[in-house]
């Protein structure tokens, strides 16, 4: 599975962005996706994410209000919504896919086989 993510820009703060991740060389249905992110200097943080049935979905507190993931199964395509950007949004978006994920590792980056290369979202104040 090749994951290839795009959305991101640069845009100023309250704006809204929707990350795309397209996935080729098998169904995101079969898999679990999420969206992490890496601000400069940092580790690679968990956004939000999708179990692999579509019926659970994961966030982070601090995000949650703001990031909406989704997935459009006949597209092969996930999403990320984010709205109300603020600077510290600022970071490479990366997209992901893994077999099944549960409470205890969606958050986890080795839950995931696959990852996208990321896009850059740049968010000024």
């Amino acid at each position: 599975v090749q994951l290839q993510a795009s959305g991101g820009g640069l845009v100023q703060a309250g704006d809204s962005l929707r990350l795309s991740c397209a996935a080729s060389g098998g169904s995101i249905n079969r898999w679990a996706v999420a969206w992490f992110r890496q601000a400069p200097g940092m580790e690679r943080n968990f956004v939000a994410g999708i179990n692999r049935s579509g019926g659970r979905i994961y966030s982070t507190d601090d995000m949650k209000d703001r990031f909406t993931i989704s997935r459009d199964n006949a597209r092969n395509t996930m999403y990320l919504q984010m709205n109300s950007l603020r600077p510290d949004d600022t970071a490479v978006y990366y997209c992901a896919a893994g077999p099944s994920v549960i409470a205890s590792n969606v958050r986890s980056q080795s839950a995931y086989y696959y990852w996208g290369l990321g896009t850059q979202v740049t968010v000024s104040s």
